[in-house]
């Protein structure tokens, strides 16, 4: 499966901060510094049945701004992302519209690309598909049979929670108040036979008109979290610097993938740091498919919206922070990107080498994408209060807001 294409990031001068940022596992902010020349990033992608709302676009820009600080303070970046292209909540949007869901995942994902080439986000080095991830999703499955940390059930087979003595690291929830959440998220807690009601799914047999797969597991399909676990081991080993998605994922599914992947390799951690972008809502409820409450970037492109002036409102949001979404939003990003491009349209202009210490420190910090746009609000109040003879600053203000943020002025 191929990515979308991505966009040129200008060279900025000096060097940025290393990043701290806050790890669901440890609850703390702190310092991921990769280990060697290259940072290592996994971001669990969409189930391309209904794409892309603002609630991913908001977790999406909350990894690339990883990625930007990254690369400003001169690491490469090996980027992994996934598609769940066959997955339950797929086939049943298939089932109820009446689609092929080979169409409807090929389809969603394409508007997935051009949603995200429009946003300017950077692209994965691999973009994979749990389909395409079967033939190592079996020997991993396997190795856990082996192991005796997964067992078989009328045809299926089960992870067992007990096997990892580091379950309920990475979300830190106990086993009680793991439960309801389970059931909420995918899980089956109340299927007989499991040794515990927590164990996760790892091979679905087949059932009837359901797509399915015939491998050394049987015949039949992967399950949810095991999914990511064989992506990220083939692409970046055991201990990667973040592990990233929507804070929905950090129970149960990164719980869960991180169990899989710290028994079958005996290793610990799966990965160096958690980070969770918060919920977008819209009308007093998150945005959830299952919910309908949606608003979807291509519906704002097809109106005329600059995606810019999309990633500007999702950045006046600290990525961490639950918040609605309201009209609002976009009107004052509009206005800001107004603002700004008027700034750096004037041949000169107030020095901005504070301007861009501002930007790195505050985005170093714990992504404070907020700070960023603050820093920008002051450098073009002040041009267009008192101008400057700086010929340089307003590049360097469009270079240093493309790099930094995303945005193309």
């Amino acid at each position: 499966m191929h990515a979308w294409p991505a966009s040129e990031v200008p060279a900025l001068p000096g060097q940025g901060l290393p990043l701290r940022v806050f790890d669901t596992a440890t609850s703390s902010v702190r310092e991921v510094v990769p280990e060697g020349p290259t940072a290592r990033l996994y971001v669990c992608g969409i189930t391309p049945y209904d794409a892309t709302h603002l609630g991913h676009a908001a977790t999406y820009n909350t990894f690339d701004l990883v990625q930007r600080v990254w690369k400003d303070a001169g690491h490469d970046v090996l980027y992994v992302q996934n598609v769940t292209d066959v997955d339950d909540p797929l086939l049943e949007r298939a089932v109820a519209t009446g689609q092929d869901w080979t169409e409807l995942a090929a389809r969603e994902t394409a508007l997935f690309r051009e949603d995200m080439t429009a946003l300017r986000m950077l692209p994965p080095a691999h973009y994979v598909g749990a389909v395409e991830s079967i033939p190592w999703i079996v020997p991993l499955v396997k190795q856990l049979l082996a192991t005796g940390a997964a067992y078989e059930l009328d045809g299926d087979i089960y992870f067992s929670v007990d096997a990892d003595p580091h379950f309920g690291e990475v979300s830190g929830l106990g086993r009680d108040a793991m439960l309801p959440v389970f059931a909420e998220r995918g899980g089956d807690p109340q299927r007989p036979g499991k040794k515990h009601p927590l164990d996760a799914l790892l091979w679905l047999s087949a059932r009837p008109g359901e797509p399915a797969w015939d491998t050394e597991l049987g015949h039949g399909r992967p399950g949810w979290h095991i999914e990511c676990v064989a992506i990220a081991l083939k692409y970046l080993g055991m201990s990667f610097d973040i592990q990233g998605g929507g804070s929905d994922l950090s129970f149960p599914h990164h719980e869960m993938g991180a169990a899989h992947a710290q028994v079958a390799t005996g290793e610990h951690p799966y990965a160096q740091a958690y980070v969770h972008a918060g919920m977008v809502a819209l009308d007093g409820h998150k945005m959830s498919k299952s919910r309908g409450n949606l608003v979807f970037v291509s519906k704002l492109r097809r109106e005329g919206v600059d995606p810019a002036a999309i990633r500007l409102a999702l950045l006046a949001h600290h990525y961490r922070t639950d918040w609605e979404w309201t009209e609002q939003d976009l009107a004052q990003a509009q206005e800001r990107l107004a603002r700004w491009r008027a700034a750096v349209s004037r041949p000169d202009g107030p020095p901005a080498e504070g301007m861009l210490a501002e930007m790195r420190a505050a985005l170093a910090e714990d992504l404070d994408a907020p700070g960023a746009l603050a820093a920008v609000d002051r450098w073009a109040a002040a041009q267009a209060a008192d101008g400057g003879q700086d010929i340089g600053a307003p590049g360097l203000v469009s270079r240093a807001v493309d790099a930094l943020l995303g945005v193309a002025l």
